[in-house]
C-alpha cells in the first residue's frame, strides 16, 4: 500500500485484493471490489471474498465501510469479527451479483452487522 494516510485518502486499487483479517489476527478473505452510491459519492460497502479454496466456492460478503478499518502497517483491512459469524453473514455468489439499483443485500448487511444504514 502507498503512504497515503496522512492525506485521508487512498485509491480504491490500492485496497483491491488486500487481505481482510480480523483482531486475532485470522484470515478473513480479500476485498474484492467497492459499490460507490453514484447520488452521493459514498461507499455503499466494500465486497469482501471468503472460503473456497484456490478461488472456487467463493462466497461474496456486502460489508458496511464502517465496519472496515485500514490498518496501513500490517497492509491489510481489519473487520473485527470471527469466521464463523461471517460463514452465517448474508451474501452473494460471485457469478451472481446484486443489482445496481438492488439495495436488498445492503438493508441485510447493515442490519446483520449493526451499521446504521444511511442509504434507505
Amino acid at each position: 500500500m502507498k503512504d497515503t494516510a496522512r492525506l485521508g485518502a487512498l485509491s480504491a486499487t490500492t485496497l483491491v485484493g488486500d487481505p481482510v483479517r480480523n483482531s486475532e489476527d485470522e484470515d478473513l478473505g480479500k476485498i474484492e471490489d467497492f459499490m460507490i452510491d453514484l447520488d452521493t459519492g459514498c461507499i455503499v460497502y466494500a465486497v469482501l471474498s471468503f472460503g473456497g479454496f484456490l478461488g472456487l466456492g467463493d462466497k461474496l460478503f456486502a460489508i458496511p465501510w464502517a465496519s472496515l478499518r485500514v490498518d496501513m502497517e500490517e497492509e491489510c483491512v481489519r473487520f473485527d469479527i470471527d469466521q464463523e459469524t461471517l460463514e452465517k453473514a448474508p451474501g452473494f455468489d460471485k457469478d451472481n451479483w446484486p443489482a445496481p439499483k438492488d439495495f436488498g443485500i445492503v438493508t441485510l448487511a447493515y442490519k446483520f452487522y449493526g451499521v446504521e444504514n444511511p442509504f434507505n
